[in-house]
């Protein structure tokens, strides 16, 4: 197979789960009281996964 195959089906690997990522991290990104109507989870403020993203990745894109 073709470096480019390779990174064809890498990209289509990936492309879902980015976007997983990103809409999970604008629902994260929303005051807790619309998180609660939209029936989303809060966010522990405590979370150390949480803390962890956010020290790597900054605030969302």
């Amino acid at each position: 197979m073709s470096m480019f195959g390779n990174l064809g089906r890498f990209g289509v690997t990936i492309r879902p789960t980015h976007a997983r990522n990103k809409a999970i991290r604008a629902l994260n990104s929303l005051p807790a009281h619309v998180q609660k109507d939209i029936g989303w989870p809060a966010s522990p403020l405590n979370d150390p996964q949480a803390a962890l993203t956010s020290l790597l990745l900054g605030t969302p894109r």
